[in-house]
């Protein structure tokens, strides 16, 4: 279950802003809903990808007994 800002607040602020866990879980919904978004929700996932893009993706670099390598948005 996510636990964050919610898309009213983080519309407002800029996607180099978000944290790492917003952007996962955002995009992962977003991907999901693609055949139905309109052209507003297309840019911001856009955006967003674009954004992931620039931290040079969401994979973890290491690895330890707390958690995995990819970034959990749970």
């Amino acid at each position: 279950m996510y636990i964050g800002r919610d898309m009213t607040e983080l519309a407002m602020i800029a996607k180099a802003d978000w944290k790492d866990n917003e952007l996962a879980y955002f995009h992962h919904s977003l991907q999901q809903m693609t055949p139905y978004l309109n052209s507003e929700g297309a840019s911001i996932h856009r955006e967003i990808i674009g954004e992931i893009e620039n931290r040079g993706g969401l994979k973890r670099n290491e690895a330890d007994y707390t958690h995995g390598t990819e970034v959990s948005y749970e």
